[in-house]
């Protein structure tokens, strides 16, 4: 990128960026700083065919600046806690823009997120703005990126020095107030769609007006100043979605703005009021939520998570077009397009307990039910307890008598790919390793190495651990041949010095890992969905959704899961049981239909009218798997609530098919009504796809008000997987 002023000598008041998909207008005035003042929608066409303008807006006079950021020595005025109001973003002035490819370098010189994906790609649509700040000469380039079709962009921040040394404390990644002006809405009216996620209680979304969860309501003429109050969802730790999901959708009815936070550790965003508007900032850690600094030269710059942004209509479309993004963002290799069906031993069934005489039948029901992995979890490296002492990932010679190549082969006999669980990097305090590995090895805070939950966390900026994973890599997937790895991390640190650094390092390992092995399929799990974050899902085949053993709790997990991430990522249990009533087994096999069937139960010990049923639930998720990458999830009740009794989740295939899976749980009437708007009018037929026969269930279709209604006949918990199609429609995929 050049110095030179894009449009000639004189300094534009304003520069549009457009895709097929949306247009964005930021202000350059010379006297202030870049500000994004409008992000809108373009090429949608209106119910009667016509399309709608949804014109480009000025913004207020003081709109709120593109980037933030604080130094020591250089803060907020006011001061506060909220990371607006700085006094570096506001001496920010427009240098330059272009719309140029990044002009070489690695993958990590884009985002510096290790991600493949954001190598120069002549699908990507790029615009990058330059800024300077005349009294501490720090410089501030805001890329973005997008394709063509999708209504979102990728966006981050570099800050580099002109001069001198500066101790950068937070920086923002994006910051914009458009959405005020935009929506025409006020603060009053608006909402934020967000989720907290903890273990075995991922993906509880929730609806807030904004005034309800930080931002008071202050007159602002009297005080002759912003309101300083802040609305804040983050995560503190390594576990980047351990406390809450770095996602949100702020709306108001017939707009929405959708954002996701990129990143495998902490990260924040924060909903806030200016004098006149709103705002909202997205970041990575900053130092007074996660004591991160970093020191910026002209020699060293510093480059912030990325974050998607994405625009919408509606809470739905605004999935929908977080779908789309989450697609073109992904790194999305040959391999990945099989979509295996994986049989895993643990879940209510092994528990971390593998054996040789254990696994062989279980091995052949997998098979015979049609598995194309079965996937050894927890447990074969250990001679006995084995928590704290993990870390060398050798196969334990008492649980494999004629070793664990034998085990593995008789999987290959059986037609199916073997894979295997790990947890590459913890090492166990009482580890051989943990005394021969060098100190720089394990993360350490104060020069003392932490440990959490019986075990240490390798760095993965430390050559000694990264040659310890290799090493660990190339036994397992090349001398033992596994193809498919379930990939753990069980213990979550506090802060520490170098975080960001280190989770850049894990995302660079797990790249050079699959290109040195392109068949290996990787499974991101962490206590479940404890690091679900966009930059793993960006280049990892599967998730896990939750650790959750109870299949009742697990449906509201499973149905919300495709809000978190790509349905065809997302690793749903199914664990049926040979004890478990008719209707609570086809429910454990229900969760799993819609999205990727995560195959667990003891398979070996049930019936044979059982073992149909299996292979009922897995011919109906093959149906589903034909469709899955292309389909868009869609919440017919709404997203669910954690104890809400009726739950549906739809993957609408465009132009086409729905799919769609209705729960009925606990403590609810015995019937719904679920809106389907798209069909009003319309003829349409109901098919049950699983189980086949609907039972006590009854389904009626009500085109005048596009209903259906759906009723369990009164037995709960129950639920059915249908096939909603329009009569004389092509069908036709």
């Amino acid at each position: 990128m050049t110095d030179e002023v894009v449009g000639g000598p004189e300094r534009p008041a304003s520069v549009d960026w457009a895709t097929s998909s949306f247009a964005a207008r930021f202000r350059t005035a010379p006297d202030s700083p870049v500000a994004l003042v409008s992000f809108v929608r373009t090429g949608d066409p209106l119910a009667d065919g016509e399309p709608d303008p949804q014109p480009l807006a000025d913004g207020p006079p003081d709109p709120q600046p593109l980037v933030e950021l604080t130094t020591i020595g250089h803060g907020r005025f006011p001061g506060g806690y909220r990371h607006v109001d700085t006094t570096i973003g506001a001496r920010l002035r427009y240098v330059c823009h272009d719309t140029e490819p990044h002009p070489g370098g690695s993958p990590t010189d884009v985002t510096g997120d290790g991600d493949p994906a954001a190598a120069v790609d002549g699908t990507d649509l790029w615009f990058r703005i330059v800024q300077e700040d005349a009294t501490t000469g720090l410089r501030t380039v805001s890329v973005f990126r997008a394709r063509d079709g999708v209504a979102a962009f990728q966006t981050w921040t570099v800050v580099s020095a002109t001069a001198g040394r500066h101790v950068l404390d937070a920086v923002s990644s994006f910051t914009t107030g458009a959405f005020s002006v935009d929506s025409g809405a006020d603060v009053d009216d608006m909402t934020l769609l967000h989720a907290d996620n903890d273990w075995a209680a991922e993906s509880r979304w929730r609806t807030d007006p904004l005034r309800e969860i930080g931002l008071a309501r202050i007159d602002r003429d009297a005080q002759h100043h912003p309101p300083r109050s802040r609305a804040v969802v983050q995560n503190r730790g390594s576990w980047s979605t351990g406390e809450a999901l770095p996602i949100g959708v702020l709306s108001t009815p017939g707009y929405a703005l959708v954002w996701q936070v990129e990143h495998d550790g902490p990260w924040l965003y924060e909903l806030g009021e200016t004098r006149r508007h709103a705002y909202l900032l997205c970041s990575g850690p900053t130092d007074q939520e996660h004591q991160w600094t970093a020191v910026v030269t002209p020699d060293a710059p510093v480059t912030s998570v990325p974050v998607s942004v994405g625009i919408a209509r509606s809470v739905d479309d605004a999935f929908g077009v977080l779908t789309a993004q989450r697609r073109a963002r992904r790194v999305l290799r040959p391999v990945d397009q099989d979509l295996p069906l994986v049989f895993n031993d643990y879940m209510n069934t092994l528990m971390g307990d593998p054996t040789t005489a254990k696994l062989l039948p279980l091995i052949d029901a997998a098979a015979d039910t049609g598995a194309d992995v079965f996937c050894i979890d927890a447990g074969w490296y250990a001679e006995g307890h084995w928590w704290d002492t993990v870390g060398e990932w050798e196969p334990a010679a008492s649980r494999f008598p004629g070793g664990l190549e034998l085990v593995l082969d008789h999987i290959r006999a059986r037609g199916m790919q073997p894979g295997l669980w790990l947890e590459p990097e913890v090492i166990g305090i009482h580890s051989p390793l943990a005394s021969t590995l060098p100190d720089d090895a394990f993360v350490q805070h104060h020069g003392v190495r932490v440990a959490e939950h019986g075990r240490h966390l390798l760095d993965l900026r430390s050559p000694a651990a990264r040659e310890h994973l290799d090493a660990v890599a190339d036994r397992l997937f090349g001398t033992l041949g596994v193809t498919f790895c379930k990939m753990d991390c069980n213990t979550m640190t506090g802060p520490f010095p170098g975080m960001l650094e280190h989770q850049r390092a894990l995302l660079a390992w797990l790249d050079g890992v699959q290109a040195r092995f392109p068949r290996l399929l990787v499974e991101n799990c962490a206590s479940g969905a404890m690091r679900a974050d966009a930059a793993m899902l960006s280049r990892l085949h599967l998730q896990s959704t939750s650790d959750q053993q109870d299949p009742v709790l697990s449906a509201t997990i499973a149905a919300a899961a495709p809000a978190a991430m790509l349905p065809e990522q997302a690793g749903n249990w199914a664990y049926p049981a040979p004890s478990m009533s008719p209707d609570l087994f086809a429910l454990s096999l229900v969760n799993g239909v819609l999205g990727r069937m995560y195959l667990s139960g003891h398979l070996n010990e049930m019936s044979a009218e059982q073992r149909a049923v299996v292979d009922a639930a897995v011919a109906a998720h093959r149906e589903v798997l034909g469709i899955v990458g292309s389909a868009v999830p869609v919440w017919p009740l709404g997203l669910p609530a954690w104890e809400d009794p009726w739950v549906s989740l739809g993957l609408a295939v465009p132009g086409g098919d729905l799919y769609l899976t209705v729960w009925s749980l606990p403590g609810g009437p015995a019937s719904v009504s679920i809106p389907l708007p798209a069909r009003t009018g319309q003829p349409v037929s109901v098919t049950p796809l699983f189980p086949t026969d609907l039972g006590s269930w009854e389904v009626s279709w009500e085109p005048s008000v596009g209903v259906l209604h759906v009723g369990d006949g009164g037995t709960t918990p129950t639920a059915r997987v249908f096939r909603v199609r329009t009569e004389g429609a092509d069908t036709e995929r």
